[in-house]
C-alpha cells in the first residue's frame, strides 16, 4: 500500500517535470531576444550571426531541437551561456549552494518561530499575545521584500554597524575549498569556528528578509488549525481523561494541526526559490536569482531556463516530501 502511493507521487511529479520541461523551452523560442546574435557579438555581421545560430543549433526545426534539448538535460547538461560560453550546469553547480543555503536558513528561521508561536496564539486566543502575533503575521505577508532589505541594511549595517550589507564573506576572507558549497556546513566540517560566525553574519538578514512571509504564512495557518483542534472532541475526551496539558497540545492538537501547515511549507519553499531574485539581488548575494537577473539583463535565456528548471524541480521536490508526510501523519490518505 505504501509503495503504491509513492508510485503516485512519482509519477505525478515526473508529469508536472515533463511539463516543465515543455514550458521552458517554449518561452525560451518566444522570447524576442536572438542568442545568435548575442553569441556572434554586438559587431557581428549577418554571416558571422548565421554561423553562431548552426554553432549553436539553432538553425535546426523546432521538434529537433526540443528532443536535444531533452537529451541534454537526461545527461545533465543544461546547455551553454551565449553571452558567457560556459557552460550553465557548472554555473548553476557554482551558484545554486548558496541559494540552498540561504533558503534552508530561512525556512529554519520560519519553522523554528512560526509553529510555536502560532500554537502560543491558539493557546491565548483573544488575548494581547495572540493580537500581537496576528499583527505580525499579517505585516509579514504585506512588507515587501525588497524594501524590508533595504530597511535592514539601513538600521543594522550602516547606521549601527553590527552586520554586513552584501556578499557571503568579508573581502579579505579567501573563500574555502567547497565540500557542499554551503559556507555553514563547510565551515563546521572543516571545525572552522571563525569561518561559520562570519558567514553567519553575512547570512542572517538576506535569511531574515527571505523567511518573514513564510514565517507569517506558518504562524497563521498553525494558529487557525491549532484553534478547531483544540476545539475538537477527541481533546475535550482527552483531557476528561487526565491527559496532561502540554501532551494534549504537543501531541494531540499539533499533529492533526501540522497536515496543512505542512501545505503551506511546502508552498512557501517553492516561493523562496523564486524570490530569491529580490533578496539576492538587494544582498548582493552569489545565487542562483542573482545569476538570472544578470543573464535575463544580457537576454541569455540559456542560463534563465537553468535557473527555471532547477526552481521547478526543488519546489516539486519539496511538495513530493510534503505529500509523503501526509501519509505518514495521516494513513488514510495512502488510500486514496
Amino acid at each position: 500500500m505504501i509503495a503504491a502511493y509513492v508510485a503516485r507521487r512519482l509519477a505525478l511529479a515526473g508529469v508536472m517535470l515533463f511539463g516543465l520541461v515543455c514550458l521552458t523551452f517554449v518561452i525560451a523560442n518566444v522570447a524576442p531576444s536572438d542568442p545568435a546574435a548575442l553569441a556572434a557579438g554586438p559587431d557581428a555581421g549577418r554571416s558571422q550571426i548565421e554561423q553562431a545560430r548552426r554553432d549553436y543549433g539553432l538553425d535546426k526545426p523546432l521538434h529537433e531541437q526540443f528532443l536535444r534539448y531533452v537529451g541534454d538535460l537526461a545527461q545533465g547538461e543544461f546547455g551553454r551561456s551565449v553571452a558567457t560560453g560556459r557552460s550553465v550546469g557548472r554555473d548553476l553547480a557554482r551558484y545554486f549552494p548558496a541559494t540552498l543555503e540561504l533558503c534552508l536558513v530561512a525556512m529554519s528561521i520560519g519553522l523554528v518561530v512560526g509553529i510555536p508561536l502560532g500554537m502560543l496564539s491558539a493557546l491565548f486566543k483573544d488575548r494581547w499575545l495572540d493580537h500581537v502575533t496576528r499583527i505580525f503575521a499579517v505585516s509579514g505577508i504585506a512588507l515587501p521584500p525588497f524594501w524590508f532589505g533595504l530597511l535592514l541594511q539601513l538600521g543594522f549595517a550602516t547606521w549601527l554597524g553590527w552586520l554586513p550589507t552584501s556578499g557571503r564573506l568579508g573581502v579579505a576572507t579567501e573563500p574555502p575549498e567547497p565540500i557542499t558549497g554551503m559556507l555553514l556546513l563547510d565551515s563546521l566540517l572543516r571545525g572552522d569556528a571563525a569561518l561559520f560566525w562570519e558567514s553567519a553574519g553575512y547570512i542572517i538578514l538576506p535569511a531574515l528578509v527571505l523567511s518573514l512571509p513564510c514565517l507569517a504564512s506558518i504562524l497563521r495557518v498553525n494558529r487557525s488549525e491549532m484553534v478547531e483542534c483544540l476545539r475538537a472532541d477527541y481533546i475535550t475526551a482527552a483531557r476528561a481523561h487526565g491527559t496532561v496539558p502540554w501532551r494534549l497540545v504537543a501531541v494531540h492538537a499539533l499533529k492533526n494541526a501540522m497536515l496543512p501547515t505542512l501545505a503551506i511549507i511546502g508552498l512557501r519553499w517553492g516561493w523562496m526559490m523564486s524570490s530569491t531574485v529580490l533578496v539576492e539581488t538587494v544582498f548582493d548575494w552569489p545565487g542562483t536569482g542573482l545569476y538570472a537577473v544578470s543573464s535575463a539583463i544580457a537576454g541569455d535565456f540559456k542560463p534563465v531556463m537553468g535557473v527555471t528548471l532547477i526552481v521547478g524541480l526543488n519546489f516539486m521536490l519539496a511538495n513530493l516530501v510534503v505529500d509523503l508526510l501526509y501519509g505518514v501523519l495521516d494513513p488514510r490518505l495512502r488510500d486514496a
